[in-house]
């Protein structure tokens, strides 16, 4: 038995796994060592859609960039599907497809030609490529016989996301895929890409358009300095956050707060709408709703809001920053 099968015998419901994983950059001159990686622990689980975020220079790309072979590990362990991205770097490497953010696309060949380039890279048989149909799903289908150099920043975008879908990995990371891309062509990248996910394949994603990340990822790790700050499901990630506001508008103007509300700490706007910031955790909406029904206003509309991932996203890395 190879080293690979072995090791695919081994395999967990991880389709990605990193142990204690470090980078350090070495300085030179009076430059100190920058490290990158401070240990970082990891498990993306088969099948699943998950957000990597993290501000610029958190090491985000450092961690990509090992996985696809790109950077040495100054140390610790990465599996992919169950193959160790050294030990058995072929498998680990088959198993994987990046879409970098760097347009990294030979200006000489056609869109066509980047693709069959990549199959005949990575073995796949004529037979069982399927440049017309990733190219047609990219909405690139008319550019196919274009050259690379021709194409806008958004199609060379997609371009490279069709590229790394040649030999149907088994986890796709997309690194700022959709930067340069316009709503309506994002909304097509996205719709091919959710198909690949619910047909089994592993979607990593880092962006800085976090709505996207929280409409779409069901779990979601934030690195901040080279650590792993947070790794949890979307929902308990943002549950984190314990907040709230309901926004009233009443049936008539009030020139001032009733007394039995200020322990909510409400804000009057423009005499009819009155605001409440609270905690779930510590209130329910139906006390305030009550509460404010026993002092005899009225209620004729209201809405609730609450803390969407970008502001999780700032909690978790600002205080960090501090």
């Amino acid at each position: 038995m190879t080293a690979a099968a072995a090791a695919r015998e081994t395999v967990t419901d991880n389709a990605l796994e990193v142990r204690n994983l470090r980078k350090v950059y070495k300085g030179t001159g009076n430059v100190p060592d920058k490290q990158a990686l401070k240990g970082i622990d990891l498990d993306v689980p088969r099948g699943s859609f998950f957000a990597l975020l993290g501000p610029n220079g958190a090491g985000k790309s450092t961690l990509i960039n090992i996985l696809a072979g790109l950077v040495n590990k100054t140390s610790g362990q990465a599996r992919v599907c169950g193959f160790d991205i050294e030990q058995d770097m072929r498998a680990a490497r088959r198993a994987l497809g990046v879409v970098p953010q760097e347009l990294n696309l030979d200006a000489f060949f056609s869109a066509r030609e980047v693709m069959e380039f990549q199959a005949g890279l990575y073995g796949v048989p004529k037979s069982a490529r399927r440049t017309d149909e990733i190219l047609a799903a990219m909405g690139l289908a008319d550019k196919a016989d274009s050259y690379a150099r021709t194409l806008s920043g958004g199609m060379r975008r997609r371009l490279l996301v069709a590229k790394a879908m040649v030999h149907r990995p088994e986890v796709l990371i997309l690194d700022e895929p959709t930067a340069g891309v316009d709503i309506e062509l994002r909304q097509q990248l996205w719709e091919y890409i959710r198909k690949l996910n619910d047909d089994g394949t592993t979607i990593i994603l880092t962006t800085h358009y976090l709505e996207e990340a929280e409409e779409l990822c069901d779990q979601i790790a934030i690195i901040n300095h080279g650590e792993v700050v947070a790794c949890e499901t979307t929902e308990k990630l943002l549950s984190r956050l314990d907040a709230k506001t309901v926004t009233m508008i009443l049936g008539e103007d009030i020139d001032h707060i009733p007394d039995s509300l200020t322990r909510f700490n409400p804000s009057l706007l423009h005499g009819r709408r009155l605001s409440v910031h609270y905690k779930p955790s510590e209130v329910a909406i139906s006390d305030i709703l009550s509460e404010v029904s026993k002092s005899g206003l009225s209620i004729i509309d209201l809405t609730t809001e609450e803390p969407d991932l970008e502001d999780a996203f700032l909690k978790m890395t600002s205080s960090r920053n501090r």
